[in-house]
């Protein structure tokens, strides 16, 4: 092959046809077409050099040629040792391939990404890459692919919502992440609405440090700055402090506290050879006709349950007024809110996927994959909820004023 600018085409014909009839493949690390993949991409680099330094110095700078340097490119097409010149003041920024950038195909970059967010190892990665395209990836080279990401999911986390929610869920996940030389537990408090369309969205992916009320204050002013003015209906599993924030961003939201995780922090306290006859008591509370029947038989757990078991009746009688919100709508409206089983049933499919995992190496490693999950999970969303029609008119009839001016625009 000719060492000078000047491709030497027919040599590099005559080498591909020997190389055909060896066996050599076409792409892959020792791929036939690799040379001629990095003689366009070196005439490329060359071509922008030149067009920067003449524009540099039509601007006044002082600016050159300084040196040349070599990277290992890797590609569909095989991979090769790029040559490329470098200018003095190092203001050359590369279009057809950026300085940190080692890949040069979209494809397998695609096909990394996608790998990750189905949840497979850097480990299981590499060896799937190997195997299919013959080329071998560093744990760092599939890292920095996978960062590719993030821009993305700064603008989806910022990304303005619609401005009225019929309901909204919460619920958090715990994951280990590495810090220094130890692990520490984060919480990834994921908030999921329901449009006025019935449909589901993903309204924030949150990463708390510290929970309580002014957490959960800058989580909702977020929401609010992002064009969120109203939500209907908060569904909530008893988080300390979610209940005073929310009265403070959104004073006219109703919240219901899940009845499901009520019940199971009952459970707790009760020894297991009463659990059967207790929920045997419990069941006609919050499976009663209206509140006043609920509280009622809520008063006769307490005169058969609280002396023995004060904490868990208790709990039921502190936290009355959140957990009997849903008793005032119709049937198919008290099974979408008295728990928040929706949010739950999203974890349990990013979990499908992160059960693989053991300690995140960053905090952005863990976003950045538990964003890719729900970005596969999501495309799936387009229906709307169960019987939307009838939960629609029953919300006009309970808050008509609130939701008029949205319909069209929800």
């Amino acid at each position: 092959m000719n060492k000078n600018n000047n491709f030497d085409f027919e040599s590099f014909k005559r080498e591909a046809i020997k190389g055909m009839y060896a066996g050599k493949p076409l792409n892959g690390e020792k791929g036939i077409f690799a040379p001629l993949l990095k003689h366009f991409l070196e005439a490329a680099l060359e071509g922008e050099l030149e067009t920067h330094l003449q524009e540099e110095k039509a601007a006044g700078l002082s600016n050159r040629l300084n040196g040349k340097i070599t990277k290992r490119v890797k590609s569909l097409s095989g991979e090769f040792d790029l040559q490329s010149n470098r200018d003095r003041s190092g203001s050359f920024e590369p279009v057809v391939l950026p300085k940190r950038q080692v890949i040069i195909t979209e494809e397998l970059e695609e096909k990394v990404i996608g790998l990750y967010g189905l949840g497979l190892s850097t480990r299981d990665i590499s060896k799937h890459i190997m195997e299919i395209y013959q080329m071998d990836i560093s744990a760092t080279t599939l890292s920095s692919i996978t960062d590719k990401v993030i821009p993305a999911m700064n603008e989806w986390r910022q990304r303005p919502l619609e401005s009225v929610y019929a309901f909204v869920y919460l619920d958090c996940m715990h994951y280990k992440v590495r810090e220094g030389n130890g692990v520490i537990t984060r919480a990834v408090y994921n908030i999921l609405g329901v449009s006025l369309r019935g449909q589901k969205d993903l309204l924030g992916m949150y990463l708390s440090e510290s929970e309580g009320a002014k957490f959960w204050l800058s989580v909702l002013t977020d929401l609010k700055n992002r064009g969120l003015q109203d939500m209907l209906i908060a569904c909530i599993d008893g988080l300390k402090g979610f209940p005073e924030a929310i009265a403070a961003i959104f004073p006219k939201t109703e919240i219901q506290t899940c009845v499901v995780h009520q019940i199971r922090n009952s459970l707790r306290y009760i020894a297991e050879k009463d659990k059967k006859k207790f929920m045997a008591d419990l069941k006609p509370v919050y499976q009663a006709i209206n509140k006043e029947q609920g509280y009622e038989n809520l008063i006769s757990l307490d005169e058969k349950w609280a002396k023995k078991y004060p904490v868990p009746v208790g709990s039921w009688y502190n936290n009355w007024e959140n957990l009997s919100t849903f008793f005032k709508y119709d049937a198919h409206i008290r099974r979408v809110i008295y728990t928040t089983n929706a949010v739950e049933g999203f974890h349990r499919q990013v979990r499908k996927v992160t059960k693989t995992k053991g300690a995140f190496t960053s905090d952005t490693a863990l976003l950045k994959l538990v964003y890719l999950v729900v970005q596969n999970i999501s495309e799936k969303w387009t229906m709307p909820m169960h019987n939307w029609s009838l939960t629609l008119s029953q919300l006009y009839i309970m808050f008509g004023d609130r939701i008029a001016g949205h319909l069209n625009n929800g």
